[in-house]
């Protein structure tokens, strides 16, 4: 088999995320835009005329060099349960000519899966602190294979906590819809979830949908809760950009949401899909008012939503493997796990050095920044 890599369309690449019904939205040629700091490039991968998998790739420049990491989050969208030798060569060679001294990407490849019984006796277990420690309800042999043929190739796994700043968490948490109802999703959250949702309901706390305008709204909220919680806040410029590129690819792509009472906003969110895959993307909450249940109201109406637009999965993003009950961010898996939904666990982030002279200089650079 003789693969080729090229640059293709926007339009192609999305039709072949279409045709296997769901990809990253990082993976969009939209991320692109978003990321304009960035030079964004859709490729291709070719069997003769056959387009075999699709990718973007994001070109972070060396200061004063014009030369490049080149990052694939959560990609490229390849066949990875087959030979993967060809596809990754014609990869390295395209962007190699592109000015790459060094490739990483995020083979959206899950290796083990915990569901929401095994999580809850290991938070109570005292003796365990990791959930990579934990046995698994799923494990895929062959995506755990995949990694040792990745390091025969050269690749190197990256650490969960390294100092590239963009780099995607290696363990998510996700809420299976496929062939469920809304009643089997809502029977399946703890009691502590089901009870904050019927509260918000009695409590009268309506949730719509807004537009670009209410960003501004969603934005304020979204500086209080980085205020509240430590984080520094992107700025209101940011999410006017997503919304417009992603927007601009699909109507449905990205989703507002805002949760009021009395007409007072307590929670907004925003919400993205792609295909059978819907993703809570980012959330916010006012301290006033928390007693309402604002953002347990908000988070239902998007899985509400979700399943009803043919998602499989909705998709809370990044945990930590962190179970350790003194340690301040096991409170984040313990408000998802009652969802009733799974953490798992993805192959993670790996390198391929081109350059290694400008590569290690870029890893140490990029650490130094912390």
């Amino acid at each position: 088999m003789t693969i080729r890599v090229r640059p293709i369309s926007p339009e192609d690449h999305l039709t072949f995320i279409a045709s296997r019904g769901t990809a990253s939205f990082l993976q969009t040629p939209a991320w692109a835009a978003v990321k304009s700091e960035w030079r964004g490039e859709s490729l291709g991968w070719f069997d003769g005329d056959e387009m075999v998998g699709a990718g973007l790739v994001l070109y972070r420049q060396v200061p004063k060099l014009k030369r490049y990491l080149a990052y694939l989050p959560e990609g490229p969208v390849l066949d990875w349960s087959g030979d993967v030798a060809p596809a990754l060569e014609a990869m390295r060679d395209h962007l190699r000519t592109q000015g790459a001294f060094g490739i990483r990407m995020g083979p959206p490849v899950v290796t083990r899966r915990w569901e929401a019984a095994t999580l809850k006796a290991a938070l109570a277990d005292e003796v365990l602190t990791r959930l990579g420690d934990v046995p698994a309800d799923y494990r895929d042999e062959s995506a755990i294979a995949l990694a040792g043929t990745l390091r025969s190739l050269g690749w190197k796994e990256q650490s969960a906590e390294g100092g590239f700043t963009a780099g995607q968490p290696k363990y998510n948490f996700q809420i299976p819809l496929a062939g469920r109802t809304e009643e089997d999703v809502l029977a399946g959250m703890n009691q502590q979830w089901r009870r904050n949702i019927r509260k918000a309901a009695k409590q009268g706390v309506e949730v719509t949908e807004g537009g670009r305008d209410d960003l501004v709204d969603f934005h304020r909220v979204y500086v209080e809760t980085a205020e509240r919680d430590h984080f520094t806040p992107r700025p209101l410029s940011y999410f006017q950009t997503m919304w417009d590129a992603m927007t601009a690819e699909d109507p449905q792509r990205l989703r507002l949401y805002l949760g009021r009472h009395e007409g007072d906003l307590v929670a907004a969110t925003t919400l993205v899909q792609v295909g059978t895959h819907a993703w809570y993307s980012y959330g916010a909450s006012t301290t006033a008012k928390r007693e309402v249940r604002g953002s347990n109201a908000v988070q239902w109406q998007m899985i509400r939503d979700s399943l009803a637009a043919g998602a499989e999965v909705y998709d809370l993003r990044g945990i930590t493997d962190t179970i350790d009950s003194d340690d301040p961010h096991v409170g984040l898996l313990q408000f998802k796990v009652g969802t009733g939904g799974e953490a798992v666990e993805y192959l993670g982030e790996w390198d391929l050095p081109i350059n290694r002279p400008l590569y290690t200089a870029f890893t140490a650079y990029m650490k130094r920044r912390g």
